[in-house]
């Protein structure tokens, strides 16, 4: 049984690392847009959700 759910996180973590790649690259389109703007409400949230996507993305790549 163990191994059924090994097996289905890591299907679960292979499907959701590309998505998270994605995620990451809107991310920093955002934060090159606030830059521009020189928004820094924007870019600090841009920040803090870029450093949840990392964790996140680490987390699964481990």
């Amino acid at each position: 049984m163990e191994q059924v759910i090994q097996t289905f996180k890591r299907k679960d973590a292979e499907e959701r690392i590309p998505v998270l790649r994605i995620e990451i690259d809107y991310e920093l389109v955002s934060l090159h847009d606030a830059m521009l703007a020189e928004d820094l409400v924007a870019m600090n949230e841009c920040k803090a959700r870029l450093e949840e996507l990392r964790q996140e993305l680490i987390c699964l790549e481990a």
